[in-house]
């Protein structure tokens, strides 16, 4: 496994990263399989596992914190802060409150003494950025957190967080974690650039775009019965996607590689991203993933991918990125009746 910069942090971590969001009740509830997982992905080469308080309501962190157990040191781990962890409203978000009674729930479930990246998991309208990155920045100088990052913010508000820790010297985002796979390449657009620029390292999610891109779902047969399906039946049955996957296979197949590989292989030839994220429910997953680590594309292979999916563009529908409030409220983007008209 070869290992690349992390931004400007120092830290070196493998371009694979372990996700955990499929360890405990939302995907595998086993813990000793999963352990087993972690424990095969780390004899591997990989250094970097990423999960969230919010996965499976802490379960997934528990479940990593007991397969680090004796391999802490050498491990990269990041986790993550936002969604809500208990019915009462201020068992979430960004607020310096919750944050600092948060990451001491995440270090005891992660059975650690540190996060080395420690993520804002999507953005807080609510709560100024200051009110985050002052706490942050709190928690580095108090030793619990070593790098802070976001994930899935806007490039207007990864900015703006920049801007902030410069004005009021504070810790910055040196991470962003965005989608990003074949089949949602709008990172490409102006994500990927305004990290380049800022010397913040990117480590991408669903680089299968929720397993589409393993050639499980075809045009014109029906969905395989599947966790995915259940949470985005959208995403999986969308028209576009599925035609550009009936595209994608015979490409995959003229350079001797499986669409799944191909999909990574492509994720990883991007300058702009540090590490792939994996999401493996199964062992078995795990290994057809590890399996393809060595595929490199060609430029003419990368120039046809191109050509059915264009650099910039989204062909599939991210059900689960982030979208903001105007855009999930409809009263928001309409002034009043009375108002609507020009005269």
């Amino acid at each position: 496994m070869q290992y690349r910069a992390l931004g400007r942090t120092g830290i070196k971590v493998s371009p694979y990263c372990l996700g955990a969001m499929m360890f405990g009740g939302i995907g595998n509830p086993d813990h000793d399989d999963c352990i087993r997982i972690i424990h095969k992905a780390l004899d591997s080469g990989i250094n970097f596992i990423d999960t969230a308080d919010r996965y499976s309501a802490g379960e997934s962190e528990e479940i990593v914190g007991k397969a680090l157990k004796g391999r802490r040191d050498r491990i990269v781990l990041a986790t993550k802060v936002y969604g809500p962890m208990g019915e009462d409203p201020n068992q979430q978000g960004t607020s310096r409150r919750w944050i600092m009674q948060e990451v001491d729930n995440s270090l005891r479930r992660l059975q650690t003494d540190y996060i080395d990246l420690y993520q804002i998991h999507r953005p807080a309208p609510d709560t100024d950025i200051e009110e985050t990155l002052s706490a942050l920045t709190d928690l580095m100088r108090a030793g619990k957190v070593r790098a802070i990052g976001s994930s899935t913010f806007p490039v207007s508000e990864i900015v703006e967080a920049q801007w902030v820790a410069e004005r009021r010297g504070l810790a910055r985002f040196r991470t962003e974690q965005p989608p990003y796979s074949i089949l949602d390449r709008g990172i490409e657009f102006d994500m990927l650039p305004t990290c380049e620029r800022y010397g913040m390292g990117v480590l991408v999610w669903s680089p299968l775009s929720k397993g589409m891109l393993t050639g499980r779902y075809r045009k014109g047969r029906p969905l395989p019965d599947s966790l995915r399906v259940k949470y985005f039946p959208r995403q999986m049955s969308d028209e576009r996607s599925l035609e550009a996957i009936e595209q994608l296979i015979p490409l995959a197949e003229q350079a001797g590689l499986s669409l799944t590989h191909m999909a990574m292989a492509f994720v990883m030839a991007h300058p702009g991203v540090t590490s792939a994220i994996l999401g493996p429910r199964t062992m078995q997953h795990l290994d057809d993933l590890l399996a393809g680590a060595e595929a490199r594309l060609s430029d003419d292979v990368l120039d046809r991918i191109d050509q059915i999916v264009r650099p910039g563009t989204d062909v599939g529908l991210n059900e689960a990125a982030y979208k903001p409030p105007a855009i999930l409220k409809a009263d928001l983007r309409r002034r009043p009746t009375t108002e609507r008209a020009a005269a």
